[in-house]
């Protein structure tokens, strides 16, 4: 399999939205904002939390949903319109459960749903897109968070996750057919993985794999949480070693579990795996914990930032489930503008640092 460093040269570390909307005032937005990059989110309303909700127009977004994926065609149109605005279409952000659950839980349309992941990976590197995210989260079948309005700092709104909020959380769920074990669930993602990584190097994309969220239980509602620990991330890399297969590194579900998160940086560093990065956090740990602002948590977003810059990551941070703050739209662009300058003002100063020209004030 194929192998690259990014550790040689300067690192050179991004601003990026995801977004299901390429409107004009989109991309004005995130441009005005001073991100560069535009990674494009799948179109299942069904499937997200409030913030990734995009009042869009019929031809605002491309369509992945369940059956249908966008041609090549389609997304080279997307690239040059997001191109027109100075940014960069860096990714095709997540695939929506409907594409990849018949895979996840073993169905018969498994086999059908694989080639159309690998017809999108094809369709994406023709059009010169880098990046594939995906995940492995039983998204709609159990539930991702138990509160979408935990007051924080000055009346804010975010998600919150109890366990206790849950009855019978580890029953299986009305939306479940049955109780699946964790041994088939690794065989069903090694097979993917196994019929997927080979045509995401010919066709030169990168593919990265979100943690489950919430993470480090085992199962909920009768449903394998895989990717819930750094071991999980592990052993799923190393079923088809490739560069083309990758994380997209949430650190709010690696601070969920309580991790070291410099050290969890520079662990999946040494092993070139970071494609890009949720930059976020949380206040508390699994079973109990809350979204929070960027700038409080339980990590040092400035030691985050050092480990990134230290290991030579070259690719886009994101801001992800940000608070709702006052006036905010559907698509909470106040907060996520908020985000994306203090993650440029972060970027600025360990870079100026490291390289001995911080002004001094």
């Amino acid at each position: 399999m194929s192998s690259r460093t990014s550790t040689e040269t300067s690192p050179q570390i991004t601003v990026g939205f995801r977004t299901r909307s390429i409107s004009d005032e989109r991309l004005r937005f995130i441009r005005q904002v001073g991100a560069t990059d535009v990674y494009l989110d799948h179109s299942s309303l069904d499937e997200e939390p409030d913030e990734f909700i995009d009042n869009t127009g019929e031809n605002d977004t491309l369509v992945i949903d369940e059956d249908v994926i966008p041609s090549a065609e389609e997304l080279i149109e997307a690239k040059e319109r997001v191109e027109a605005h100075g940014l960069r279409l860096a990714g095709v952000h997540s695939l929506p459960h409907s594409i990849y659950g018949p895979i996840m839980l073993g169905t018969e349309r498994a086999d059908e749903r694989i080639e159309l992941i690998a017809q999108l990976i094809r369709n994406i590197g023709e059009a010169g897109i880098p990046i594939l995210g995906y995940q492995w989260n039983p998204r709609g079948l159990v539930p991702m968070r138990t509160r979408p309005d935990r007051p924080i700092r000055g009346g804010a709104e975010a998600t919150e996750f109890d366990l206790t909020d849950l009855e019978d959380p580890f029953e299986v769920a009305e939306t479940v057919d049955r109780e699946y074990s964790e041994a088939e669930f690794w065989e069903n993602y090694e097979r993917f993985v196994e019929a997927v990584v080979p045509v995401a190097e010919e066709a030169d994309v990168r593919l990265a794999l979100h943690p489950v969220d919430p993470p480090g239980i085992e199962q909920l509602g009768g449903i394998p949480r895989l990717f819930r620990n750094v071991e999980n991330f592990e052993r799923a890399m190393d079923i088809v070693p490739s560069y083309h297969h990758g994380l997209k590194l949430c650190l709010g579900c690696f601070s969920q579990l309580g991790e070291d998160i410099p050290a969890l940086i520079r662990r999946f560093g040494e092993r070139d795996q970071i494609v890009f990065v949720h930059f976020r956090d949380v206040e508390g740990t699994v079973p109990s914990f809350h979204e929070t602002f960027v700038d409080e948590g339980n990590f040092d977003e400035f030691e985050a930032m050092e480990a990134l810059v230290d290991i030579g990551f070259s690719g886009s941070v994101l801001p992800d489930h940000v608070p709702k703050i006052e006036g905010d739209s559907q698509w909470r662009h106040r907060a996520n503008a908020f985000t994306a300058g203090y993650l440029k003002g972060v970027i600025n100063s360990t870079l100026r640092a490291r390289s001995g020209t911080l002004r001094e004030t």
